[in-house]
Parts: structure tokens; sequence; C-alpha cells
């Protein structure tokens, strides 16, 4: 947000340059993040602080920084003639709780004075019209948003503040045609809908070089209403930036009065009338009880009480004292040391504090000692540690985090974060689970959480392609979130995202692409971290990997991962431009197995004996079945078996394949006989002509 240090300057009267004006404000969280060529601060304002999104509001945070007289603003009009013939009905108090209107005749439309296009320039805002622009210019000013309508325009000589109903439309200012929810909240004249309440005007009673008469509104609106049809439209404008993080309940009468004084003064004209003003409900701040010696407990210093008070009254609260203060001498020591906090402790005094109704983040006594601590300066208070008696309690997954992120950092994957919210389309395209649908998401391509790790890991890949890093290998462990009936899982996951090269080129060789092997290897090797009984892989993988270059991996009956290369119909529809390899690890379930222990073993003292078996399978026979039917004959001495070569071709006839097949037997107790060896040589052919192998000459 653009604010000018010299529209600051127009209620305050300030000392420092405007570096050191950015310095201090900064110290007290009203962020400057840069000055501009031109002078202009460009601040970071953050939500809970719509008081501060104006230039009065900064000037108000510079009186209390610098105990410097807040100039008020205080609009100088000309007597009402005549009596204003127009009235105000507020149907939902619930969503309007105030709305203020002026009427001014026999305005002249032109351009604004110099003094407005200038400060509506500096922070980046066009002028339209004198009348627009005051509307505008008071926005920037003060912070509350005001709209003028065309008066003669309105039809049946009143405003209605309703729900908008069933078939309703309105061509806002911008050009476009909407179609009305009855959940929006919206300004309607006799007849039909005028305005989108708090959002935007309507186009059919704009002010234009025809406008002669004007009605000038303030309001108070619901911030959750607003925020409801401002992302139901997809309009996001700078009244609603503002309703949606509160209006100042009190200024609504302020602001009117001072448009409606621009206006006179740029556009000439007339008021009629005294204000109306409607109030459907009070928006009152309960007040709120602040100790002394609960600020030294809480700040670890000693404030004066002068300064409390001081720094209150700037900030625009009311500050009555309760229990006056007992002047007791000090037992010694520097301040903040155990004899002066006794001393304060005693002759600690009780304020009740009435809190402003623009500071809408105040509520309980805490807040109100932030509000002291950040205005004297956090930078002035000792650096300390705090006392601490109990124990550091590790958490019992850290070693097994550590482990995978200690293992994926070693096979070259960098770690990423991003964030927890997804679009529907990814929710239903990477998990089978129902998704958590947010009540208040940020965007409409965020409205879920996420129940995969992959579309974010996916869009992580797509920003390092796009911006030329072909080679990229990352890895994200989060929580993901699945809906079972009425409540919500929350699960641990790690995902992997590679794409380009695996190996580089060299002097001596060329560059490898990274394949299917490269990440089943990833995986392999992250998995073997942990204790199992048995591991197996097979080709029951997800609808959105590759299906002929995919896999999951199965420990202990379960399956902890999936894996391979990203569908090529969902590549393309993301416009990857090259093979993207994913994997997820399902960690709730990876993680009820243990670490595996590095442990000794003596080296044999027997020999090994291998034998090799050439076999031919149909096609639909594969490895797992092979192995499966081995591992079932228990032998206890064959400590390997694995597969050698396989060949498909030639003399070997179209779904056949032949599989060469390695068996390694030991014992550790004797040297193994010829018949033992030759035995289970036997019982291994008949397993795996069983499965309708043929065995090889």
């Amino acid at each position: 947000m653009k604010i000018s240090p010299t529209w600051v300057r127009e209620f305050v009267d300030l000392k420092v340059d405007d570096r050191k004006l950015a310095e201090d404000l900064t110290l007290t969280g009203t962020a400057v993040e840069s000055i501009g060529q031109d002078g202009i601060f460009e601040m970071e304002i953050t939500t809970n602080r719509p008081d501060c999104m104006n230039h009065y509001g900064v000037a108000r945070e510079c009186s209390a920084v610098y105990d410097a007289p807040l100039r008020p603003l205080e609009p100088k009009l000309a007597k009402a003639q005549g009596k204003a013939n127009f009235s105000i009905e507020i149907a939902d108090a619930e969503g309007c709780a105030r709305y203020t209107a002026r009427i001014v005749r026999g305005v002249k439309i032109g351009p604004s004075p110099e003094r407005i296009a200038a400060g509506l320039s500096s922070v980046e805002q066009r002028a339209i019209n004198n009348v627009a622009d005051a509307s505008n210019y008071t926005l920037w000013e003060m912070g509350h948003p005001t709209h003028a309508f065309d008066l003669d325009l309105l039809q049946g000589g009143k405003i209605i503040v309703r729900r908008a109903r069933g078939g309703e439309t309105l061509k806002t200012l911008d050009g476009v045609e909407r179609k009305l929810s009855p959940d929006d909240l919206i300004i309607a004249d006799a007849n039909r809908p005028v305005a989108l309440a708090g959002v935007m005007g309507g186009f059919d009673s704009m002010i234009t070089e025809r406008t002669r008469n004007v009605l000038i509104e303030s309001a108070w609106f619901d911030p959750v209403a607003i925020r409801k049809s401002s992302r139901r439209h997809g309009l996001h404008t700078d009244a609603s930036h503002r309703f949606e993080r509160g209006a100042d309940f009190a200024a609504a009468s302020l602001a009117c009065a001072r448009v409606a004084q621009l206006i006179v003064d740029s556009a000439g004209g007339q008021l009629e009338g005294e204000q109306i003003d409607v109030i459907a409900r009070q928006i009152k701040h309960e007040p709120v009880p602040l100790s002394r010696s609960e600020v030294l407990r809480i700040l670890g210093e000693d404030i004066e009480q002068g300064e409390i008070e001081r720094i209150l009254r700037r900030l625009g609260f009311g500050v009555t004292p309760g229990r006056g203060a007992v002047a007791v001498p000090r037992s010694g020591g520097p301040p903040g040391s155990g004899g002066a906090r006794a001393a304060v402790a005693e002759e600690a005094a009780t304020y009740t504090i009435e809190i402003p109704t623009w500071r809408l983040d105040v509520e309980r006594e805490i807040d109100v000692i932030e509000e002291i601590a950040r205005v004297h300066g956090y930078n002035q208070f000792p650096n300390t540690l705090p006392e601490f008696a109990g124990a550091v309690a590790e958490h019992p997954d850290a070693a097994k985090n550590q482990r995978l992120e200690s293992g994926a950092l070693a096979l070259g994957y960098n770690q990423a974060i991003t964030l927890t919210f997804i679009s529907e389309q990814n929710a239903r395209q990477f998990s089978p689970a129902a998704a958590v649908e947010l009540e208040n998401p940020i965007s409409d391509e965020a409205r879920f959480l996420r129940n995969s790790m992959l579309p974010g890991m996916l869009e992580m890949l797509a920003w390092n392609l796009n911006r030329g890093n072909d080679d990229a290998r990352l890895f994200e462990m989060g929580d993901i979130f699945e809906r079972a009936g009425a409540k919500v899982d929350e699960h641990k996951h790690l995902s992997l995202g590679a794409t380009g090269n695996a190996e580089s080129a060299s002097l001596h060789r060329p560059s490898r692409r990274y394949s299917f092997f490269d990440m089943k290897g990833d995986v392999e090797m992250l998995l073997s971290a942990f204790q199992h009984q048995s591991m197996y892989y097979d080709a029951h993988a997800a609808a959105y990997y590759h299906p002929g270059r995919s896999a999951r991996a199965v420990m202990d009956g379960a399956t902890v991962a999936r894996f391979g290369q990203l569908h090529p119909e969902i590549a393309a529809a993301r416009k990857l431009r090259q093979d993207v390899y994913v994997a997820e690890i399902y960690l709730h379930r990876l993680y009820q197995h243990e670490l595996r222990q590095a442990h000794y073993e003596p080296l044999p003292r027997y020999p090994a004996v291998e034998r090799d078996f050439s076999f031919i399978f149909e096609d639909r026979v594969s490895y797992d079945l092979i192995r499966g039917a081995v591992e079932a004959l228990r032998i206890a001495e064959l400590r390997k078996f694995v597969p050698v070569e396989i060949f498909r071709g030639g003399a070997i006839v179209a779904g056949r394949y032949s599989l060469l097949l390695r068996a390694t037997f030991q014992s550790d107790e004797r040297t193994l006989r010829d018949d033992e060896v030759a035995l289970w040589s036997n019982q291994i052919i008949q397993a795996l002509q069983a499965l309708g192998g043929t065995l090889r000459a």
C-alpha cells in the first residue's frame, strides 16, 4: 500500500526526515518496505490494522511515536438549506448496522483541484472528476469508503439496504452485468439494485458530466457479507479491501461530511437538509481493564505511568485511572531487578481502557499491553532470556523425519514448502478421499485443504521448468487432510518430484535422462531405513500415473508408497514440456515401523553355493508371483534369490519371456552338501513350474 509522507505531515508536525520516519514506523509494526524515487512509502499493513490503511491512521501512529499533536478531521460545511426529502431504510440490520447519507444539489462536474488530483496521483490513483475524486480522496485520507450517486437517477426518493432477490441483476461501474445471489447485500432504490454494498457502485446511477444533484452514502457493512460478495463476483476493490477487514462504525458520519465538504469546495452546489443517519444496531467495544503490574509481568520492564497513559491517549484510547499510585521508596536494584519489581507491584495502578471504534483488533488486556510495547519500542527492551524450568520433549517422530530428510538431501533433492490449499479440480484428480472445503478461502483456486501433496509438487516443478531450470529434484514433507464423515483425518506424507537429467553430460559420457528406475531406486533407498518383514513392488498405481511406468510399494502388507511418471495427458494439460516423475510416501503408515538399526554380523565361515535357473514364463506371470512362490518354500539356507537377466524375442514366442534367476544358499553352521542343494533346487523348479514356467535346457 502506498502512503505519501507529505500527506501524512498535513495532520502531524514531524521533525524527522522521511527515511528516519520510515525506520521508526517499521519498528512499531507499521512496516515501510521501501521508499520510491518519488519519496512515496510502500507499506505492508497487516490485515488486522485497517485503521492504518490511510494517511490519517498513519499520522495517528506518528503522533504516538513522536508525542506530537494530531490535528483533528473537522469538515467545515456551510449551513444546509431546506429539508432533505429522501428516506433511508435498512432492511438487513446484520449486514448493515449504519447508513449515512447527504444531498448536494446544483453541482458542476469537472476536473478536481490540483491539490486533490496530486494527492490521488501520489498513491497511483487516477483522477476522474471532482465528485468521484472527493469520495476517493476521503478513502485515502481517512480510510472510510464512501460512494456518490446521481440523485436524479435514483427512483422513488429512497434507499433500501437489503439482500438481493432471486433473478435480480446489477450492471456495476465496470460495465459488467452481474447476476445477483440472495446472499448478496445490495443498495437498492425503490425499484431496483443500484450498488453492490461495500464493493462497487452501479452503472445506471453513476456520476457523469450531466449530473447536477448528488447523494453521498457512507455506511458500516458486515465484513463477512462483503467478503463473500467480493469473492462470489470476483471483485476486489479499495472499498471491499477495507470493509472486509472491518470499518470504523463511528467514521460513517465524519466521512460523509468530509466528502460533502470536498464536493462543495470543488464542484459548487448547496447542501440540502441535514445529514440522514440511520443506525440499525450499535457496534460497541467493551472497556478493557489494565493493570500496571500485568504490564510489568508481561514486558519485564517498569514503564512509567505517564508513558503508558501518553501512548494510549495518542493512539486514541480512553484512559480512566483506577486506584491511584502510592509513592513507595524503591528497595534497591536496577529497573527490572527483583527489588524494583516488588516496589512497582506495591505502587501499581489500574485503568479502565476505552477502545476506539477504529481498533477492531483490540479486545483484551494483552492487546492493550502489545500497543504499549510496540510504541514504546521493542528495541528498547533489554535482551534477556525467559526463565524455563521444564524439559524439552522431542517429537516422537523427530528421528524418522530427520532420517528421511537427510536421505532425500543425500539423493540430490532440495526441500520445498507449498501452501496447504488446492483447487477443487486438483482435490478430485489426485485423491479418491473427500477433500475438506474451507469456509473462508483465500481464492476460488484454493478452496480446499490439500488431500494430496502432488498438486503443490507439480506446481513447483512447472515453476522451475518455466524459468529454464530443466533439471530439478524436490521433496516436501507435510500434512494432508481427508474428510471422513463428520470428522477430518490428518495424515503426514512425503512427496518427491524429479525431471530432467539424472546424470549431467561430462567429457567422458553424454547426459542420461531421469527415468522410472531412478525414482524407484530413490524410493527404495528411503524405505530401506525402516525395519520390515516383507517388501514388494507391483504395478497397482493410481490413474494419474503412466500405466507402464509406475508402481506401488507394499511393506508388511500395507501400501506405503506410490511412484512413477506422471500420466502424459495430465502432463500435457499442465503444459509440462518434459517427463516428470513423482512419488508419494505415506508416512502415517511407514512410521508404524521402527527405524532400521545398524548391527554387526560376522563374515560367514562357510562358503555360499549359487545355482542359476533359466525359465520361460507367460507375460501374465509377474516377478512378484515368482518371488512369492519361492519364499513360500521357507528354505532357511536360501539367503538370496534375484533376477539376473530377462530376454524377449528370438526363439521366445510372443507373449512369453525368458528369465534367468540366481539362488544363493549358505549356512552359518556347516558346509552345505551337494544333495541338499540339489533338493532345494528341485523344490524351486517345481514351485516355478506350478506357475506355468518352463525350465530351459
